[in-house]
């Protein structure tokens, strides 16, 4: 599998699937999340709750992830994952990597072949852009899904995009 990183707007990739960096609840937030609901319009609402109905009546969990239509995105689907809240007295890396690891499994068992990542949780879940990426790239770069030939990795803004770009090349 290819990994690429570019600088953007996740809602403006066409891939197959487009990863959301979602709040627990399902239904819209800030970040990634309102952006991806706002663009995508209400036929995602709409499936999230649904989802919320019937199988994740308490939310998501924190690494898990679940797919829905895309809307009104130029994608197929949208992958719902909650990442988690950076803390500076406990070490919630693995949970970060699951979120890459369970989206791309459930991106492989739609039969997608192309992912637009954004960098989860490194917006207000405040965790550090470059071990934010370090974390992504972990899991990305040695992946052998049967579908997925390509991931993006989607940087928001320049800084960014730099500093991505300093932990892939140092990778």
């Amino acid at each position: 599998m290819r990994v690429t990183l570019v600088e953007g707007d996740i809602t403006t990739q066409r891939v197959d699937v487009v990863v959301n960096a979602a709040n627990s609840s399902l239904l819209g937030g800030g970040g990634v999340d309102g952006a991806i609901h706002r663009r995508g319009g209400p036929a995602i609402l709409d499936e999230c709750r649904a989802l919320r109905a019937s199988r994740y009546g308490r939310g998501l969990p924190t690494g898990q992830a679940v797919a829905t239509t895309a809307g009104n995105l130029p994608a197929r689907w949208v992958v719902h994952t909650v990442g988690p809240v950076w803390s500076a007295t406990e070490d919630r890396s693995a949970l970060l990597r699951d979120c890459y690891a369970n989206s791309l499994r459930a991106a492989d068992e739609l039969g997608a072949t192309s992912v637009a990542f954004p960098l989860i949780s490194a917006g207000v879940y405040g965790w550090p852009v470059e071990d934010a990426v370090r974390q992504a790239l972990s899991v990305l770069r040695p992946a052998t899904p049967a579908h997925v030939t390509e991931a993006r990795l989607v940087l928001f803004g320049a800084d960014a995009r730099a500093a991505a770009q300093r932990v892939y090349d140092a990778g």
